[in-house]
């Protein structure tokens, strides 16, 4: 069994929780003084989280995404493209900064599942985290190729959900 310092981890599949998976260890690695960096390649609309992670000592979390991705022939899907080419930047960044203990790129494989990043460039991106201690990739979509190159990998599978049951959005329970 290999103990090497940095890990890993994507959380994916069409089911609800990997957000909330990955926000779970945020909130134990801020128990452990550790210094978090969220950043959110879709989403752009306020969340209970969002407020509650403002308490955290030692995290940061900025929203890049513009909301719902929409169709490729759509005008403002080149906003979208542009604003995950950005999330993609700063992520970067943060790796090359070794500022912060764990990254969560929050929904970046579904950036990349709508055609708004490429896989290349998420592989890149693995690569050139070095020693961060813990890199978390959430999203629907993870490609066999990222999760050959992740250490552990989660898929929340959709059973039943109150949205299909004509159960709108609830805040406390889906923001």
């Amino acid at each position: 069994m290999t103990n090497r310092k940095s890990r890993i981890l994507i959380f994916t599949g069409d089911g609800k929780g990997k957000t909330t998976a990955a926000l779970g260890m945020v909130l134990r690695a801020s128990g452990h003084g550790m210094k978090t960096l969220i950043l959110q390649f879709i989403k752009s609309n306020k969340s209970g989280e969002l407020t509650a992670l403002k308490y955290l000592p030692g995290v940061e979390a900025i929203q890049m995404g513009r909301g719902f991705v929409p169709f490729v022939t759509d005008p403002a899907f080149l906003q979208h493209r542009e604003a995950a080419s950005h999330a993609l930047e700063k992520a970067s960044e943060a790796l090359r900064s070794k500022k912060y203990d764990l990254i969560i790129l929050d929904e970046i494989c579904t950036a990349m599942d709508k055609e708004l990043i490429s896989e290349d460039q998420i592989m890149e991106l693995i690569e050139g985290s070095g020693d961060v201690f813990c890199l978390v990739l959430t999203g629907r979509g993870a490609t066999k190729r990222l999760i050959a190159k992740a250490d552990t990998v989660t898929e929340m599978r959709n059973l039943k959900h109150g949205l299909g049951q004509g159960i709108a959005a609830q805040k406390g329970v889906e923001y």
